[in-house]
């Protein structure tokens, strides 16, 4: 399974009409998808652009079919800036059930860090769900290609059981800013990740992580 996710960032002043518009015309482009997600971002994201696209594809050779298209339109004039990644998660998601809001974190860990930091990092993220019961999927994930404001190292994918449950019970968890928070703050000696980050979260009414075939 390949995915892709793209944090589209428009051109401001954009007539809604227009915005919508363009919307369906990525969804159209990602027919070919087992699963695709294109939906605006909502308001407490940060750098995450105006549209989260996320799409699944069961074979290398359909997203080589579905990307000149995608390309296209990510070229028009309405878009002025695009992060993004390519990758094949190397374990499947955690479900426990389907919620109704989908989030993706992309970071870029510093290149010198050592493996058994970015090891240890990777395992308090993988940590949270055990403490934040609102987490309803999760998958951590290394990117094969990335694009956009920095060379992303991660992934990390969840599902919500809704916005309450992202911006209230995980951001002000105790395990989020006694202990995964060290990796991103300048003032601790863990600080790892040197880039900015991208924090995307849209709703969504189907399942998003989930590995069997749409």
């Amino acid at each position: 399974m390949l995915k892709v996710t793209r944090l589209i960032h428009l051109a401001s002043g954009l007539d809604p009409v227009r915005v919508e518009r363009f919307t369906a015309q990525l969804r159209q482009a990602l027919t070919g998808a087992e699963r695709h997600l294109v939906e605006p971002t909502l308001a407490g994201s940060r750098n995450g652009g105006d549209i989260l696209l996320h799409a699944q594809f069961r074979t290398e050779a359909c997203w080589f079919e579905a990307q000149p298209h995608l390309d296209a339109l990510l070229a028009g004039v309405q878009v002025v800036h695009v992060d993004g990644v390519d990758y094949r998660p190397k374990s499947p998601a955690s479900v426990t059930s389907h919620g109704s809001v989908y989030r993706t974190l992309l970071v870029a860990v510093a290149p010198e860090t050592p493996d058994a930091l970015i090891e240890a990092f990777e395992a308090d993220l993988l940590l949270m769900p055990r403490f934040v019961h609102t987490i309803a999927a999760y998958q951590l994930s290394r990117p094969e290609r990335t694009l956009g404001a920095a060379r992303w190292t991660h992934i990390f994918e969840q599902e919500f059981t809704d916005e309450a449950g992202l911006m209230g019970a995980y951001l002000m968890h105790p395990i989020h800013w006694a202990r995964v928070d060290r990796w991103f703050d300048p003032e601790c000696p863990e600080f790892i990740v040197r880039e900015r980050i991208c924090h995307s979260y849209c709703r969504t009414a189907t399942p998003v992580l989930d590995d069997s075939p749409g």
